[in-house]
């Protein structure tokens, strides 16, 4: 699962250099990794009812190997989801937009779970990663709801449950009030690149000549 993570993480690393370059900005903040704990894991198969097992781990869990990609914009999140589908070692399994579907809490995040191949000394072993991807506003309500939802005492509280939500309705539209002032900045400098333009254009000297 360790060897898994390195290779979608070099993928992403990879992605965000290119497009660094292509936009001169670079789309993704941070890439974060971790693999489930074993009591974590056994505790999750318990639950569902399978054998404590090595191949019931594989067959039935889709989040031991997991990494959470933070992400300047929304339309980075979905730029770099789609491009990462695309590589032909990638297989999409499942695909959740908690994005444009957030969860009743206000959670959002876009899930991908990935199929891909590991190479060891003796073979070929397919690995399944479950993929995060956020914006840094979402991966800040996410952390901090992450902490109060353990404090049992408050978090299952009407009026605090609202307020989180609140909260993430206030986040959701700053994300969007982000982006779109992001885009209202690229459209005033493609059209200063293009009055710049058309400037030297009608500024070049136009060459004479004449027959004999």
């Amino acid at each position: 699962y360790n060897s898994a993570i390195r290779e979608v993480r070099t993928k992403f690393e990879v992605l965000n250099e290119e497009l660094s370059y292509k936009t001169s900005r670079n789309p993704i903040e941070s890439i974060t990794s971790r693999v489930k704990k074993p009591f974590s894991i056994a505790q999750k198969l318990r639950r569902m009812g399978k054998p404590l097992t090595v191949a019931s781990i594989s067959e039935s869990l889709n989040d031991v190997a997991g990494i959470r990609v933070v992400c300047s914009f929304i339309d980075d999140i979905y730029k770099v989801a789609e491009m990462l589908a695309k590589q032909d070692d990638i297989t999409v399994v499942a695909v959740k937009d908690y994005i444009r579907k957030p969860k009743p809490n206000g959670y959002r995040s876009y899930h991908m779970i990935v199929e891909i191949p590991v190479f060891f000394s003796e073979g070929k072993q397919i690995m399944r990663v479950e993929i995060q991807l956020r914006t840094v506003a979402m991966d800040f309500w996410a952390s901090l709801e992450h902490q109060i939802k353990y404090k049992k005492e408050s978090a299952d509280r009407p009026e605090i449950v609202s307020e989180l939500k609140s909260c993430a309705e206030t986040i959701a539209a700053t994300d969007a009030r982000m982006l779109g002032i992001r885009k209202r900045i690229e459209n005033l400098e493609k059209e200063s690149e293009e009055e710049s333009a058309k400037g030297q254009v009608l500024s070049s000297p136009v060459q004479r000549y004449t027959i004999e």
